[in-house]
């Protein structure tokens, strides 16, 4: 490590210090020799910032080994460019801030629309009082809940939801919100006819152990082990008995009247905002929706160029859904989805792979020949 330099002298770091330093990148050399892509699965932490934070700590460095003549230390002059871009940060917040606050006084206590894009705060509890879905992470702290994967994915936040349609939340909480005021706070029992269901009897399956074996990949049964049947049901083992594996299809809450704190705390109104909220409904990070590039042709094609960070993953249930989701619930505005991939051009050796292999060869025969010549 080059005495006296910590992270927050690299440029642009700033506030993400101490989630640079919760990944285990704590010095300057961490950061400059970091690779992008994983550095973008932080949280508040796009490609493009990833980038300019590798790039400002390999400079950091480079400028720490110039020495002057009589070998003394360059120190880099970046007092007033951080100051610079603290302010600029800080200039940007507040202006998000404000915006804000001038939605909210708008909207205050008006009464959703039916269509309306709308985002509901929820801390949702069994009959027994347990809870099991809230929209911040520091409610899921709090409740006990957190987990460290889910919170990466962002599945702690607000529920993304259209005024009056189905397929978002359940049948109680959809008649609920069409009655609520934007801002408004609310408490309400759903019943199991209107949360989870019933329920059912027939939902449940009794296997012979050595037939569940056989499905179950030569695997035992376990009590609470999760199970998809050839129909893609999904179940849990509830019980092992009398040579019987009895198997729930029924919804974990199914039978139970459910309790909501409800609070509708935007609405999202900008064309580019609803499809990114789509996306973020779909499984992708906030924090990564930015990079994804959204074009809309004036014949309603809709363009969607996936960043590099993403290109190697498995996308396709993602990008089906997500666009019958667009197609479906945004008729009016896009036609055909477009999903756009790059993959750049990899840099060509000067050298090809046969001429690399005949190059050995003949070193090898080389070789050989001299080690002849010297035992003759």
């Amino acid at each position: 490590m080059v005495l006296g330099m910590n992270l927050e002298d690299v440029k642009g770091v700033g506030k993400k210090q101490e989630v640079l330093i919760e990944a285990g990148i704590d010095t300057v050399e961490k950061l400059a020799n970091a690779d992008v892509d994983e550095l973008t699965q932080l949280k508040g932490i796009g490609k493009a910032t990833a980038e300019k934070f590798v790039s400002n700590a390999k400079d950091l460095l480079g400028d720490s080994n110039k020495t002057t003549s009589d070998g003394s230390t360059v120190e880099k002059e970046k007092v007033s460019t951080e100051v610079e871009v603290d302010a600029e940060e800080e200039k940007r917040i507040q202006e998000e801030a404000k915006k804000l606050e001038e939605k909210k006084k708008k909207l205050q206590g008006k009464a959703v629309e039916e269509g309306d894009f709308v985002l509901l705060k929820m801390t949702a509890r069994t009959q027994k009082g347990k809870i099991f879905r809230v929209s911040t992470e520091e409610d899921a702290r709090k409740a006990g809940i957190y987990e460290e994967e889910k919170g990466k994915q962002g599945y702690y936040t607000p529920e993304f939801i259209i005024v009056g349609k189905p397929g978002f939340v359940n049948e109680g909480l959809t008649d609920t919100i069409k009655e609520m005021n934007y801002f408004e706070k609310k408490s309400v029992r759903i019943p199991p006819t209107k949360a989870f269901g019933k329920r059912d009897f027939q939902k449940i399956e009794r296997i012979g152990i050595a037939k569940f074996r056989k499905l179950n990949e030569g695997k035992n049964p376990e009590y609470g082990q999760d199970y998809t049947n050839k129909k893609g049901q999904r179940g849990v083992v509830s019980n092992i008995m009398q040579g019987k594996v009895i198997i729930d299809y029924n919804h974990p809450l199914a039978g139970q009247s459910i309790d909501y704190n409800l609070e509708l705390v935007d609405k999202i109104e900008g064309f580019n905002d609803i499809v990114e909220y789509f996306m973020i409904s779909k499984g992708i990070p906030k924090e990564s929706v930015a990079e994804f590039i959204i074009n809309h042709a004036e014949d309603k094609t809709l363009e969607i160029t996936v960043p590099k960070m993403f290109l190697f993953q498995n996308l396709t249930y993602l990008k089906f859904g997500l666009a019958m989701d667009l197609q479906t619930h945004m008729s009016e505005d896009i036609g055909d989805v477009k999903f756009i991939e790059i993959y750049e051009k990899m840099p060509i050796p000067d050298v090809t792979p046969a001429e690399s292999v005949m190059e050995k060869v003949e070193a090898y025969n080389k070789e050989l020949d001299d080690e002849t010549e010297e035992n003759k």
